[in-house]
């Protein structure tokens, strides 16, 4: 074997032990376990209002802050797409906690929505939370949740072990 292919194999070599590696390195952390639900839809005890419930874990690392932002959407009948309430229907972003070593936070917010008019059909809405990993004022990490069933005994549901994906009104 010449000088050169020698170096080119030692170069490949090393390239393809070194590549998985700074992959490895640079992979962000696994997801962590993220959900929305809507834990309130129209009761008794809550006329007219949508709670929205989620979840979030941290990350590794000390310092983190967990933020979640939770906005109310409608479900618009005539173009069947789904759209912002807007600001009656938007919490902005809200600290829930520190993140460091993993830890879980759970956080919601109830919004009061008009119901339709008597004899018109009911509105139907949803929840998206946006969540976000700060360090130091910095956004970290960010993802998205629409509101999915299944996420029984969450905090402040009504009835409770309520958890759907929409809730109509009216």
């Amino acid at each position: 074997m010449t000088l050169r292919r020698t170096i080119l194999a030692a170069l490949t070599a090393t390239t393809v032990l070194i590549v998985p590696v700074a992959a490895a390195v640079a992979a962000p952390a696994a997801a962590p376990r993220l959900w929305a639900t809507i834990n309130v839809c129209d009761t008794e005890g809550h006329p007219d209002a949508v709670g929205i419930r989620a979840s979030m874990s941290g990350g590794r690392g000390a310092r983190l802050t967990l933020f979640m932002r939770f906005e109310l959407q409608y479900l618009a009948r005539r173009t069947r797409t789904w759209r912002a309430v807007g600001r009656s229907g938007d919490s902005g972003f809200v600290a829930v906690g520190s993140g460091g070593s993993g830890r879980t936070r759970e956080a919601g917010r109830t919004f009061t929505v008009t119901p339709p008019p008597a004899g018109r059909p009911a509105f139907l809405f949803r929840g998206l939370v946006t969540f976000e990993w700060r360090r130091g004022g910095e956004v970290v990490r960010q993802a998205r949740r629409l509101t999915s069933a299944g996420h029984a005994d969450t905090a402040g549901s009504d009835p409770p072990g309520a958890s759907g994906a929409v809730c109509a009104v009216g």
